[in-house]
């Protein structure tokens, strides 16, 4: 299913679990217009068709002891397929790296890396980031602060994309 091919109450729906994932069927129906059964349905469809990949809590990394957050970016030797995909599945396996993008240009990759402590990251860069197959070099960038940290999509840019289409 494209986007366009959902129609207004599907993107409230999106948008509504977007904004809040742990709210009932039954409000999830009122907010977005319609009765609770149907709502189910199209949530259960929206799942099934990939729109909605997953539910979770929003974790708070400190709290947790996770003081340090680096991006880490990583140019490869060889950008071959198979290189790439090899690269791919073991940033999988790193615990610390919590994502994993592909870009086009200089920087092949640049990590998100989490860890308790300086220390605990600096051992995962030097033993494990840096000496992994294929990788050339690695710079990295320590995070200051976070100012904003909005998951999913604009929901507002989408509906008004749609309208002037129409």
């Amino acid at each position: 299913m494209a986007s366009t091919k959902l129609d207004e109450i599907d993107r409230k729906i999106l948008a509504e679990l977007q904004a809040d994932g742990r709210m009932t069927n039954v409000e999830l129906a009122k907010r977005v217009g319609i009765s609770a059964p149907p709502c189910l349905r199209r949530v259960r469809t929206l799942e099934e068709a990939g729109y909605i990949r997953g539910y979770h809590a929003d974790v708070n990394p400190r709290e947790l002891g996770f003081e340090v957050q680096v991006f880490a970016m990583v140019r490869l030797q060889s950008q071959a397929e198979a290189d790439l995909s090899a690269f791919e599945n073991r940033c999988r396996a790193w615990p610390l790296v919590r994502e994993c993008h592909m870009l086009n240009g200089e920087i092949d990759f640049v990590l998100k890396c989490v860890a308790p402590d300086l220390s605990t990251f600096q051992s995962f860069l030097m033993g494990e980031l840096t000496p992994a197959d294929n990788v050339a070099s690695v710079k990295t960038s320590l995070v200051i602060r976070c100012a904003k940290d909005e998951p999913g999509v604009p929901f507002d840019v989408l509906e008004d994309r749609l309208a002037k289409q129409a």
